[in-house]
């Protein structure tokens, strides 16, 4: 009977932390989650200087360690005109954080069968058949020599960014009519009508052999929509964000949370003041225009405890909210380096599967452990995820272009890490 009480005892105590990382818990003080008090306050002394500077108009943050939340905060001001105060609740165009679950979604369908990374993009999207590479482009006459890519471009290469296909094209003002999307529209676009323009781009080099930042996780989107038979947004809603209680992540918001959405601004040189953003359709797309794009490597907006749930996600090895979306071997897979010798920008880090791995030689990553995994969005919101300190972090706020963007999100994670006890 001794033996069944303290069998029973251990098992309610593995269920029970088990339970904790399947929901966030409010961490009963700092040193509980191995935070000290006192430094973790220098977050407050930082965000309420740059916003009373004008650096920023406002800033949501999330910070929990073995699923207990440490700090999440909001501050600022969701609209500066109004003066309304930032909550934890307000709702942010999170751009490229897009990425990671348009990556997920391709690694469920990978997980049952569906796909394969190494397969072509033509095996889904006939468009891509044709695919070359541009070896010489002379602006002047418009003639462009091109050849067969070694290899084909693949999923792989997709989420990877590794195609050679970028954003910005060096043909790009010669292919009229093929005039690229940029983070949003307001006309009835379609993803698949973004795609075939895309495909009728040459590759700027050879798959496998750069990290070429682009419209490459917009195709694995695209290839989401053609396997699975349902739109993005369908296919995220019902697969990833229903089954992990996020409940505020859309393409286009609802009604009833539209007032939530904060506003954009730019902010060109440190000296410029915060101004309204001059493109409307990125202001508005979340909840005006044709709403039928769905961008999987631009286009949702979020909250930072939902976007939360996504880290912990990964951190738990593929399982939030007791279910399990992926496995552990997938996620495994996910944080290992996919571009080979090549990096990230001038960063020294790596690139896996829907985000960057920080490196021991990191010129980004400041004091996260080696094999961390960070990216973040063009109207500046960012997340580290950390296995090793069992640590999630993220930031968001909506400036784009922002002059402030580096200083913002790593002095946030500066400022996280100095704390840990």
């Amino acid at each position: 009977m001794k033996k069944f009480s303290t069998l029973f005892l251990f098992l309610c105590i593995v269920s029970s932390a088990f339970a904790q990382q399947q929901q966030f818990k409010q961490a009963a003080n700092a040193a509980a989650a191995g935070f000290s008090a006192e430094r973790l306050a220098r977050i407050d002394s930082f965000f309420n200087a740059i916003i009373k500077e004008g650096l920023a108009p406002n800033a949501v943050t999330f910070i929990a360690r073995n699923g207990q939340i440490v700090h999440n905060k909001a501050y600022g001001f969701s609209n500066l005109e109004k003066h309304t105060p930032a909550h934890t609740t307000d709702i942010f165009r999170i751009a490229s954080q897009t990425k990671l679950i348009t990556t997920i979604a391709v690694l469920m369908l990978y997980e049952e069968g569906r796909l394969l990374l190494d397969d072509p993009i033509y095996k889904y999207l006939p468009e891509f058949r044709d695919t070359k590479v541009l070896v010489k482009y002379d602006k002047e006459t418009g003639k462009a020599e091109t050849r067969w890519p070694r290899p084909m471009p693949t999923i792989r290469h997709l989420l990877s960014h590794s195609a050679g296909i970028p954003y910005e094209h060096p043909m790009d003002s010669l292919l009229n009519g093929r005039t690229m999307l940029g983070l949003s529209s307001l006309d009835a676009v379609t993803t698949e009508e973004l795609v075939k323009k895309v495909a009728q781009r040459p590759l700027v080099h050879d798959p496998g052999t750069q990290f070429t930042y682009g419209y490459n996780t917009d195709v694995a989107g695209r290839i989401v929509e053609v396997v699975s038979g349902k739109s993005l947004s369908d296919f995220f809603m019902e697969r990833i964000f229903k089954p992990l209680g996020m409940n505020d992540t859309y393409f286009y918001l609802p009604a009833s949370k539209a007032s939530r959405l904060v506003e954009l601004y730019s902010k060109q040189k440190l000296e410029s003041p915060l101004t309204l953003h001059s493109n409307i359709s990125n202001r508005t797309f979340p909840i005006a225009g044709k709403q039928t794009l769905h961008l999987g490597g631009a286009g949702l907006v979020s909250t930072a405890t939902d976007y939360a749930k996504v880290c912990q996600f990964i951190l738990n090895g593929g399982t939030f909210n007791n279910v399990r979306l992926l496995s552990r071997k997938t996620v495994d897979m996910m944080g290992r380096n996919q571009i080979g010798g090549s990096h990230v920008w001038d960063r020294n880090d790596k690139f896996g599967l829907g985000f960057q791995i920080i490196t021991d030689s990191t010129r980004y990553g400041d004091q996260a452990s080696p094999g961390s995994l960070t990216w973040g969005g063009a109207y500046c919101s960012e997340h580290t995820i950390d296995p090793t300190e069992k640590l999630i972090l993220l930031v968001f706020t909506n400036v784009s272009p922002y002059a402030y963007y580096g200083d913002f999100v790593r002095k946030f994670r500066v400022l996280t890490y100095q704390a840990l006890q």
